[in-house]
């Protein structure tokens, strides 16, 4: 079979928080596919990146004082711990925001729009008058239409479940500012998925193989026709009005492409990275029929990449994926949803700083996971059982029970093996091809378990010769040299059959025997006698219960400090460290003056004994009228990341006084220092 070409990618995740265990399964799977197919001598690209675009980071790093591409690349810096704690061998992460990102979605945009696909309507929507902007459905919330419960969310209820428009909702308001929203017309930009020509090539590509059975029952519910020829694949809008984090629509000033078109796009763009960084042609290596392009995803967007996804590549005349592979939940002790704070969390990061063996979690999820889109559930007592019974007490023990005789008696070479010995090396030969067919079809719970059976086989070989006995008779010297190879050479092929899942323990593997990295055709040879092997030294130790129970520790329940006069309790302790970290300095207002469209805001003109003034938009317009601030002096916070708002950037903090509840009395108070302090002087 000649080399196939593999373009190969994992969903990307939303770059507001850290991985989740879900994440890790998901490209735990991935990459032991993609293992597989380099030990057939395949040439894989795998590559991934930040999803880094939308109103939900946008809001979040506003939040956080820092821009959007700042909050984005803090959490992409906090990614390698994870990938390469668990063995995650991506070769290329990159961002959605990155410039290969920009160029390919606005150019699928215009080939979109060749091919007469987009169309622009003028649509009604939310919009908060305070933050001065539309309000994605998520970001709205009221009184449920249907079962009348209070603060659901603007698309659907989470009591009773219905599905409505963020018009529906009862006293509807802004989950960012609490204002009332307001109703306002925008032109909106749609790709028309509802076009017969786009129906048609759906069809086709849905039922060529590309998906699982069970995801084509699902979405065939989006583009089969109901009793009036209509679908429910309506036409997709796939645009956004500024203020949002995202690529800019090309001739449309004020518009930006929804974050889920440009998401899946950044797999195009990571790769193109990647291949631009090997000198490599994009456009040639996409061009080529030979590439094939698959993508793992887990079932909450199936949507997105079985539908939108090749209409849009196909329709702007690009290769649509070969397979979509679709992935369950991860659930834990018997189906529980995770949940931090109940203990039932499955925290990655806690995971490894706990010193658990990442492999021990490759072997386990690999165990649970086959080919079809269901959920697994992760059982801290199966989990025990299957590390402790199946990679240790069968798998590894193998070598411990023969490699030191190896050793010792025999100057760490092997023999050869003897009729009853090659005839159990030929039955696990022969199962080579049977374990690839698995990996390749994604059942890696039947190749495990196709795995352990020969592992059982070469037990009981062990057991039924007992190097252990043959070692203290006399005259035996010649059937322990033979027993104890065929150990090793049967431990070997083992160790091939499962390095697409430990590739850890197999280069460990490999140092101990003096082998060169294991490809898959190697199970057709052997070793052989007169193979030199290194001393044996342990593998991989057992699972303690201890650190099971730790990783489901709880975490502690916050410790609520004594509450003070006006009721808000004192923040956590810090140290004298932390306090020098902040640069608070005596700050003059020079000027001061109302921000059009805010009726929150003063924008303040400071002097700090810089030589210049630094401009702070100040939340205080309730407390103060312009006129009372000029000229006064107060405490700035000079080391705070500029903030860039709406109205301008702001280039620091102004301290002042009041409750958790600001409008409550007595209300809000800038700090004033005493006579003498000048402009520029540190608060210590």
């Amino acid at each position: 079979m000649s080399p196939r070409r593999l373009f190969v990618t994992t969903a990307l995740p939303y770059a507001n928080g850290h991985f989740h265990i879900g994440h890790i399964m998901e490209y735990i799977q991935a990459d032991i596919w993609v293992r597989f197919q380099r030990m057939q001598g395949h040439q894989v690209h795998f590559v991934c990146a930040d999803d880094a675009h939308g109103a939900p980071i946008m809001i979040a790093a506003d939040k956080a004082g820092k821009t959007p591409q700042q909050f984005v690349a803090d959490i992409a810096a906090g990614r390698k711990p994870y990938l390469d704690g668990f063995h995650i061998g991506f070769d290329n992460w990159h961002s959605t925001d990155a410039p290969e990102n920009h160029e390919l979605a606005q150019q699928i945009y215009k080939d979109l729009k060749a091919a007469g696909l987009i169309e622009t309507r003028t649509i009604e929507q939310f919009f908060d008058p305070e933050k001065n902007m539309f309000l994605p459905d998520r970001f709205i919330k009221g009184e449920c239409p249907n079962c009348h419960a209070k603060d659901q969310y603007g698309d659907n209820c989470e009591v009773c479940g219905k599905v409505y428009s963020p018009t529906d909702l009862i006293n509807p308001y802004s989950a960012l500012s609490g204002a009332k929203p307001v109703l306002k017309h925008s032109e909106h930009f749609f790709f028309k998925l509802s076009d017969p020509r786009c129906l048609a090539f759906l069809k086709q590509w849905t039922t060529s193989g590309a998906v699982q059975p069970e995801v084509l029952n699902k979405i065939s519910e989006w583009i089969a026709p109901d009793e009036n020829g209509q679908t429910k694949l309506g036409d997709w809008d796939i645009s956004r009005d500024a203020p949002y984090f995202g690529i800019e629509i090309p001739d449309a000033p004020g518009k930006y492409f929804y974050v889920w078109l440009d998401a899946p796009v950044g797999y195009l763009a990571s790769l193109k990275n990647w291949l631009g960084k090997q000198g490599m042609d994009y456009a040639a290596f996409m061009a080529d029929p030979a590439t094939e392009q698959f993508h793992f995803i887990g079932k909450d967007i199936i949507t997105f990449h079985t539908l939108f996804w090749p209409a849009m590549l196909h329709f702007s005349g690009r290769k649509t994926p070969n397979a979509v592979f679709v992935h369950g939940f991860l659930t834990v002790n018997n189906g529980e949803k995770m949940s931090k704070s109940r203990g039932t969390g499955l925290d990655p990061l806690k995971y490894l700083q706990l010193g658990m063996n990442p492999e021990w979690l490759r072997y386990y999820l690999a165990a649970k996971l086959s080919a079809r889109n269901e959920d697994i559930d992760f059982n801290r007592e199966d989990f025990l059982l299957r590390v402790n019974s199946d990679l240790i007490g069968k798998f590894i023990n193998i070598a411990s029970r023969a490699a030191g005789f190896i050793a010792k008696r025999f100057e760490g070479r092997l023999g050869a093996a003897s009729a009853d010995g090659a005839a159990l090396l030929q039955a696990l030969q022969a199962r080579a091809e049977a374990v690839a067919t698995l990996f390749d079809t994604r059942e890696y719970g039947k190749a495990l378990r196709e795995v352990m059976a020969l592992a059982d086989q070469v037990n009981a070989y062990v057991d039924q010769n007992k190097p252990w006995e043959l070692a203290k008779q006399e005259g035996q010297d010649a059937r322990l040299h033979d027993v104890c190879s065929t150990c090793i050479e049967a431990f070997r092929l083992l160790t091939l059959y499962l390095k697409p899942v430990l590739p850890a323990l197999a280069a460990q593997v490999e140092a101990f025997l003096q082998v060169a990295p294991m490809q898959w055709a190697d199970a057709a040879r052997l070793l052989g006698a007169g193979h030199a092997i290194q001393p044996y030294q342990h593998l991989m130790q057992r699972v303690d219960v201890k650190q099971l129970d730790a990783l489901f520790e709880p975490p502690p329940a916050p410790v609520e400090a004594a509450p003070v006069p006006g009721g808000e309790p004192i923040a956590d302790t810090i140290t004298i460290d932390d306090f020098a970290k902040i640069d608070l300095r005596i700050a003059q207002i020079v000027e001061c003056e109302r921000v059009e469209g805010s009726t929150k805001l003063l924008r303040l003109t400071l002097d700090v004994g810089e030589g210049k003034t630094r401009n702070v938009f100040s939340g205080i317009a309730s407390a103060y009228q312009p006129e009372q601030l000029k000229g006064k002096l107060t405490v700035l916070v000079a080391n705070l990341a500029p903030r860039k708002m709406k109205f301008g950037v702001s280039e620091g903090m102004v301290l002042a006084a009041s409750h958790a509840d600001e409008k409550a009395a007595p209300g809000i108070y800038v700090l004033e220092p005493g006579p003498g302090a000048q402009p520029g002087m540190r608060v210590r």
